[in-house]
């Protein structure tokens, strides 16, 4: 009376070409998502562990901290830096962020 009765719809046939250009937008958030932060991250990250690798003896460097020094040791995963005269901390190599020219810490 008051209540009709419902009958089920049959399903449409699923358009490909629909499907995909539904997720074309995902797909180029991801490439772009990719290129503007992924990417640079890596080749940050590449380049730190390549400097943090060819640290010797001498060099001055900038630590995490912002306190400034120059390596004494090295060892394979600590380093000892002389942070003014008679100071000698250690540090591990990763806490290096920067390596500066020579001569610059006086």
């Amino acid at each position: 009376m008051f209540i009709s009765s419902a009958y089920a719809q049959t399903a449409a046939a699923g358009d490909t070409q629909s499907t995909l250009m539904g997720m074309l937008p995902l797909v180029l958030m991801f490439v772009v998502m990719y290129f503007v932060m992924i990417r640079p991250q890596m080749k940050k990250a590449k380049d730190h562990k390549s400097m943090v690798e060819a640290l010797a003896k001498g060099d001055e460097v900038v630590m995490a901290s912002g306190m400034l020094g120059k390596i004494t040791k090295l060892g394979d995963t600590y380093l000892s830096v002389d942070i003014a005269s008679g100071v000698e901390v250690q540090i591990q190599r990763s806490a290096v962020i920067q390596v500066l020219p020579k001569g610059t810490i006086k």
